[in-house]
């Protein structure tokens, strides 16, 4: 697969029902091994066969809700535990696991109001709302699965998952339909540019910096403790904009507040003024 391409890495990364089981792919191009380990096989890992930049297997006894999580062997030769960078649903915290979940199950009921979007875009609608100061939308902070609640989200790790916090990815699902069919535009604040550096999350990946900067100076956001997405990487890239594509398909989400801008244009390496 072209990861330099793919703008839905989504519908083929992560974990997919698969007739009576699931199958699970990962990217890791540069990990020595990759194994699965789960509810469904006593967190025993099984090792995970190798495809290019992939490792991929598919388990035909998996069920819905059960948790997992990748065994990663890096480059450097550390075994690191990692969640799915695709996954969907993720355990509450303090636990850090991926869920199996299908998120293609949900009824949707918003017919009416996409059409209406279609037809009459979110900027039509602005200059009367700014007259009248009528509400038409409501902005969500961030909803991706994120570890500590301090961060209110903006400290993510799961680019795929909306928190467990409140529910299933259906409840959610639901919360937006319920929105559109009152009439009311739904906008998430959306944070590609800075990951956390929770253990089970992107950093070090696969023992290597596959999601941030290698460059010390690029690497990490001192100030905020986080780590900083390589843009100059075309699978960095794909993996940023299908999660944004996610969300506006598959969750119907009506528009993205993009996070941190600044710290994506300007390369002060987190010095001050001066």
């Amino acid at each position: 697969m072209n990861l330099l391409e793919n703008t839905q890495l989504y519908r083929t990364y992560g974990a997919h029902p698969a007739g009576q089981g699931w199958t699970f792919r990962v990217y890791a191009p540069n990990a020595r091994d990759a194994a699965l380990a789960g509810d469904f096989n006593g967190w025993q890992p099984a090792p995970m066969q190798h495809q290019g930049g992939d490792w991929v297997l598919a388990v035909p006894d998996a069920q819905p809700g059960q948790c997992y999580k990748y065994v990663i062997t890096g480059a450097d030769g550390q075994v690191r535990w990692k969640a799915d960078p695709y996954g969907t649903y993720a355990q509450l915290r303090p636990d850090t696991a991926s869920r199996l979940y299908d998120v293609s199950g949900f009824r949707w009921h918003d017919d009416v109001w996409r059409e209406r979007r279609r037809e009459t875009p979110l900027t039509d609608g602005l200059a009367p709302y700014v007259r009248d100061m009528g509400y038409n939308a409501v902005e969500l902070l961030p909803v991706t699965e994120y570890p500590l609640d301090d961060s209110w989200g903006y400290q993510c790790v799961g680019y795929f998952a909306p928190t467990s916090r409140y529910g299933e990815p259906h409840d959610f699902m639901y919360l937006v339909d319920r929105l559109h069919r009152a009439g009311l535009a739904v906008i998430l604040d959306w944070v590609p540019a800075h990951f956390c550096k929770d253990a089970h999350g992107l950093i070090d990946f696969d023992g290597t910096s596959l999601y941030e900067y290698a460059d010390p100076l690029k690497m990490e956001h001192k100030g905020w403790g986080t780590r900083v997405f390589d843009y100059g990487k075309g699978e960095v890239c794909s993996f940023l904009i299908s999660s944004a594509c996610c969300w506006l398909e598959d969750f119907h989400l009506d528009g993205l507040r993009v996070d941190a801008v600044a710290s994506m244009l300007y390369l002060d390496y987190d010095r001050p003024d001066g």
